[in-house]
Parts: structure tokens; C-alpha cells; sequence
């Protein structure tokens, strides 16, 4: 036996050090990995400023659409004007339209600027109008025909203003910027600082904007994203009934019961190809198939619900055969070994413990379904102005309406700066839609997880 410690002192040194000693290969080694570790953390502070910055350009730009400019006047409901037989008609008060309650509006402009004591060159109550919006008279005829009795009055109404004044109350317009426009003038601006002094216009929290209906390109101020919303409602009830059975039953046989051959290697693949092919070619397959030859009503909900689950069923399969492979095969054996069919191995043991992993994979689906736009262009969702509520469950399927991420990019594209404010208001209201699925794919997650 040789005894190492004795050594002959001329001996070459060990090519790979000792366990004391790190060894020039091993100092390197070390440094590459701090140097890997430095660059991934440097990689993910990146990422996480752009996304700081995106987050805080959407809260920037979009929460001042949550917020809307009124005015309070009061106005004298001239019977003589409003129900000139005096009888109280319903139908002879509905008579009267939107033009014969403006000069009731310019007569209570020119009082709440008097009253103020604002002096200035804009005398006319039909120019003192301007700082309204154009639906300001249609708000008061409609609670005159609701309430009748109303008429003979002086009743205090609080209407929307205009959306450069609106603009103006949140320092998205200036007086520079009104003096090349036709809409307003910078004297203007000068009686809604008195009006706001004297507490006649107020920027309170805007209710509408989260409930209410789109509007024409002329009142951006009464737009809302309420109507879309529930259209996209509708979508999406149709893609979660039609794509769950239909992608969670075809993950079951081809993982379960299928065979092993050429056929279905070629269904798998064209599966995984179906995954990641653009979103634009399922609307123009959902504009050929189900508009063109099954002639369904264009821009509505259900068209864009059969749209969206061709695209979702493809990621539904995809993480529902993820989920069932995890499943160890002892618990199929298992089954099997205790007297369990096939089809009992499958729906009482294994479909269980997958679970949470297939409504993860549905949530985070119908999730990606809600904010694809690209589908909804083509089958006419985007052209739609979603004015009116469904009037019915039936109607909500089949009549046109729009869906949220349609709605933003229809504001987007729209002159008014005002409705480039609220396309950012409505991202927020979408993005709170895609956090609230996603948090409850979480929630079912640890609610369905079970160790083994």
C-alpha cells in the first residue's frame, strides 16, 4: 500500500485541485454561472419596467375616462312649448322633439351665466350651447315624457357638457389648442371656469361609461362600453358550452382510448398546427362558414362565439391531454387491477385528478378567446355602432352587437381625442376581465388539486 501523504516533493501539481482548493476550471465555472445569474436578473428587471411602464401609460390614459364632466342648469318646462293643448297627452307631449326643448336650454344657459356674474362676449344661449353635449336635450325630454307632470316647472337637470369642455376639465384640451377649433372658442372656457367656480360643473365618477352604449362619432362624451360588454357575455357562453364537452371529449379518446396508428398521429399533429395558426384565419373561416353559406346574422354574438371556438378548441385539447398524462399510469393499473372497465378507470380516477388542470386550460382559453379582435374584423362585429341593449336572451345571440377588444378598436380608430380616451378606459375594463378569469383558474386550481 502506498502512502499518499509522502509524496515526492517535485511531484506535479494535481490538474484538478483539492477539495480545499478551487482549481482555476472550477473559479471559472463559478464565475459563468454568476455571470448567467446576473444577466437573467438583468433580463427579468427588463421586463418587469416594460411592463411597470405599460401598466402605468394604460392607468395614465384610460382612468380619466372613468370620470365625466357635468353641468346643472335649471330649466323652466314652458307648458306652452311642451304641451301647448294643456291636456297632458302622453302622445301629444312626445310630439314635441329634441329642437323644441333647445331654446328652454339656451334660456337657462343665459340665467346660470348671469346668476354667476361671468361677463363675457357669448350672450346667445344658442352659442352657450355649445358647452353641452348635443344629447343634452334629449336627456330632459326624456324625463318630461317619463314624468308629465313635470311640465310647468322649473326643474334642475344635470346633463353632460360637451367633450371639449369635458376634455378641458381634465387638461386634455387648452385654450392654444381651441383657438383652431370650430367647436369651441377659448371664451368659452372662460364662463366654465365661472360656472365651475360657482359650483354649476362638477367632474364627478362616470357610472355610464362602464354600463352604458356606444355613440355616434359626435357625442364621444355618452359613449360606453355596457352593450359591449355583454356581447361579449354572449361570446363567450357559446364558446365555453360548445368547447369544453366537444375539446375535453376528444382529449379523452385520443389520450385514452384511441389507438396508436397513422391516423391519429396525423389528427395530433394537425391539432398542434390548428394551435398556432393566426387568429385572422379563423374570421375569415368563420366569415365563409357560418355568414356566407349558413347565412347566421352578421355581427352577432353567436357568429363570433362559433368563431372563437374553432380557435379555442385547439388549446382546450392540447392542455386537457397535458392534464391527463400527468396522471401517474399506476392509477389506471390500479383500477383496472381491482375489477374497473376501461371507461370507469378514466371517468372515476383519472378525468378527477385532471380536473384541475382542464379548467385551467379552459379558463385560460376562453381568456385568450375574450381578447382576440383580429376574428371579430371580419365577421363584422368592428363596423357595428352598439347603440341599444338586447331586448331579450334570444336577441342577445342573434342581433348585432359588438365585444369588448371590437369596441376598443373602434374607439381607437374614431378623430375625437375623446374617444381616444376612452379606448384606454375601456383596456382597463378588459384587462380587469382577463386578471378576474385568470384568478379564477387559480382559485379552481388549488380548490381541485389533489396529491397522490
Amino acid at each position: 500500500m502506498t502512502d499518499l501523504t509522502n509524496a515526492p516533493t517535485g511531484a506535479a501539481p494535481r490538474r484538478f485541485g483539492s477539495l480545499l482548493e478551487e482549481s482555476p476550471r472550477t473559479k471559472r465555472r463559478n464565475a459563468a454561472e454568476k455571470r448567467f445569474r446576473i444577466y437573467g436578473m438583468c433580463a427579468v428587471g427588463v421586463g418587469l419596467i416594460f411592463l411597470a411602464a405599460l401598466l402605468f401609460a394604460i392607468v395614465r390614459n384610460g382612468i380619466p375616462a372613468f370620470t365625466q364632466t357635468y353641468m346643472t342648469v335649471q330649466v323652466e318646462l314652458l307648458a306652452e312649448k311642451l304641451d301647448k293643448n294643456g291636456n297632458r297627452d302622453i302622445d301629444d307631449i312626445k310630439k314635441v322633439s329634441t329642437f323644441g326643448y333647445n331654446p328652454l336650454i339656451d334660456t337657462a344657459l343665459e340665467k346660470a351665466v348671469a346668476q354667476a356674474g361671468i361677463e363675457t362676449e357669448i350672450t346667445r344661449g344658442k352659442d352657450l350651447r355649445d358647452m353641452l353635449s348635443s344629447g343634452a336635450a334629449a336627456q330632459i325630454r326624456d324625463v318630461v315624457i317619463a314624468n308629465p307632470e313635470l311640465i310647468g316647472s322649473v326643474q334642475d337637470f344635470t346633463v353632460l357638457t360637451s367633450s371639449r369642455v369635458d376634455g378641458y376639465m381634465k387638461g386634455r384640451v387648452d385654450r392654444e389648442s381651441l383657438a383652431r377649433d370650430p367647436n369651441l372658442s377659448p371664451a368659452h372656457l372662460d364662463i366654465v371656469d365661472g360656472l365651475v367656480a360657482n359650483g354649476a360643473i362638477d367632474r364627478v365618477f362616470n357610472l355610464a361609461f362602464i354600463t352604458g352604449a356606444d355613440a355616434s362619432e359626435s357625442r364621444p362624451e355618452q359613449a360606453g362600453m355596457g352593450v359591449a360588454i355583454l356581447g361579449s357575455f354572449f361570446m363567450m357562453l357559446v364558446v365555453l358550452v360548445l368547447s369544453l364537452p366537444i375539446g375535453v371529449a376528444a382529449s379523452i379518446y385520443l389520450e385514452e382510448f384511441a389507438p396508436q396508428n397513422a391516423f391519429t398521429d396525423f389528427i395530433e399533429v394537425n391539432i398542434s398546427n390548428l394551435a398556432a395558426v393566426p387568429s385572422i384565419v379563423f374570421g375569415i373561416l368563420g366569415l365563409a362558414v357560418f355568414i356566407q353559406f349558413a347565412h347566421l346574422p352578421q355581427s352577432a354574438p353567436i357568429v363570433g362565439g362559433l368563431t372563437l371556438t374553432l380557435m379555442t378548441l385547439p388549446t382546450i385539447v392540447i392542455s386537457t391531454r397535458a392534464s391527463l398524462k400527468s396522471v401517474p399510469p399506476s392509477i389506471r393499473d390500479a383500477a383496472l387491477g381491482v375489477g374497473a372497465s376501461k371507461m370507469q378507470s378514466v371517468f372515476h380516477h383519472v378525468l378527477p385528478l385532471a380536473m384541475p388542470g382542464i379548467l385551467t386550460g379552459t379558463i385560460i382559453g376562453l381568456a385568450q378567446a375574450l381578447g382576440e379582435t383580429a376574428p371579430l374584423l371580419l365577421i363584422g362585429m368592428v363596423g357595428y355602432i352598439a347603440t341599444n341593449y338586447p331586448e331579450g336572451v334570444a336577441s342577445g345571440f342573434l342581433d348585432p352587437n359588438s365585444a369588448m377588444p371590437a369596441q376598443i378598436f373602434e374607439w381607437a380608430k374614431r378623430a375625437d381625442p375623446a374617444y381616444y380616451e376612452r379606448a384606454w378606459g375601456g383596456i382597463i375594463i378588459l384587462l380587469v376581465f382577463l386578471l378576474t378569469m385568470n384568478l379564477i383558474a387559480i382559485l379552481l386550481r388549488r380548490r381541485f388539486e389533489r396529491r397522490w
